[in-house]
């Protein structure tokens, strides 16, 4: 059974569907900013927030480091003092921590490179994610399976050589795994989700629970998902939208949130368990539409049923109409005047 546990979440086929509000880097490095989309994640129904932990000076080549990055999106004169503006050091994790303990709402991040996966571990977060940039990284894939938590890996840009790759490393030293198809598209076009990936990792992983990191603007694709059978759904979350930095534009504000929580919520429920059945609660609409055997015109006793003889009304109180071959031939016992019901007993 594929399944794995993050904290007090157990996350199967049968369970609700598990919501990641991925807030990365949308606080702006304001940690009151942080606390505020950790909250409106809880209030709106999400599972788990998820932040981007990265050490900047491991990562990133020199050059990229000290390359200019002036332009609307940017916290800084060079892609590194960008990074560095937005990044969260352990004062801030270890507030955000509590914080989230004490909304009652799971919170870790991605680990872009060995050192941040090390001060993640320290700060025992429950899971860990992989990025869809590391699907290749296997050194770093096997290096936080060894920290024995549930994992969670972005599959955008991959071929599918990549995912068995990476789940052929992974699962040796640590089976919680959850494989997200993802396009890495900011926002993702419709035309490239490709959910039907989704089913191809549910067959080709019988092992591994499936889920969606969605990219698309909007919140419909991710219910396709759910019945596809993703279990794990993650969604971009910000406060406003038209905020600086090219995350908020694609990502859900608090409505959009709550109602993707809901409709997933739903959905599983809507489900149902395959097995067809009438419900109480469709006697009385039933009752008034259904149909009924009835005579066409007053008929006498004695009288041999023909077609014509028969006609097919509301409501449904009386022999139903897939009986009519078992009528029609029949005598009638008794006179019956135009709309009486024909009845089994007034037939030989």
């Amino acid at each position: 059974m594929r399944e794995l546990t993050i904290q007090d979440r157990k996350i199967n086929d049968d369970a609700e569907c598990y919501i990641i509000a991925e807030i990365g880097h949308n606080h702006q490095g304001s940690l009151q900013m942080a606390k505020e989309l950790f909250r409106a994640a809880k209030e709106s129904g999400a599972d788990a927030v998820k932040l981007q932990k990265r050490n900047n000076r491991e990562l990133y080549t020199q050059a990229l480091y000290d390359k200019p990055y002036d332009h609307e999106n940017s916290f800084g004169d060079t892609y590194g003092q960008h990074r560095e503006a937005l990044e969260f050091g352990q004062a801030e994790y270890e507030v955000l921590a509590q914080h989230a303990k004490d909304l009652g709402i799971h919170f870790f991040a991605t680990a872009f490179d060995f050192s941040s996966a090390d001060f993640l571990e320290a700060m025992n977060m429950p899971a860990y994610k992989i990025a869809s940039g590391d699907i290749i990284n296997i050194p770093l894939m096997k290096y936080v399976a060894k920290f024995g938590k549930p994992m969670i890996i972005s599959t955008g840009g991959a071929t599918m050589e990549d995912v068995r790759r990476a789940h052929d490393a992974i699962m040796p030293i640590n089976p919680q795994l959850c494989i997200l198809q993802c396009t890495s598209g900011y926002p993702c076009a419709f035309e490239e989700m490709n959910l039907r990936v989704i089913e191809t990792y549910r067959n080709e992983f019988p092992d591994a629970v499936i889920g969606l990191s969605a990219h698309d603007s909007g919140i419909a694709m991710s219910l396709v998902a759910f019945v596809l059978g993703a279990r794990v759904i993650e969604k971009h979350f910000t406060l406003n939208r038209a905020l600086r930095g090219t995350d908020h534009a694609f990502s859900l504000e608090r409505p959009g949130l709550t109602k993707m929580v809901r409709d997933l919520r739903r959905t599983r429920t809507a489900m149902g368990d395959g097995v067809k059945k009438r419900y109480a609660s469709e006697k009385g609409p039933l009752q008034k539409m259904g149909k009924k055997l009835v005579a066409a015109h007053d008929l006498k006793a004695g009288t041999v049923l023909t077609e014509a003889d028969v006609a097919i009304k509301s409501p449904n109180s009386g022999i139903p109409p897939y009986d009519l071959d078992k009528v029609i031939g029949k005598t009638l016992l008794s006179d019956l005047a135009k709309d009486g019901d024909i009845t089994w007993d007034a037939l030989a």
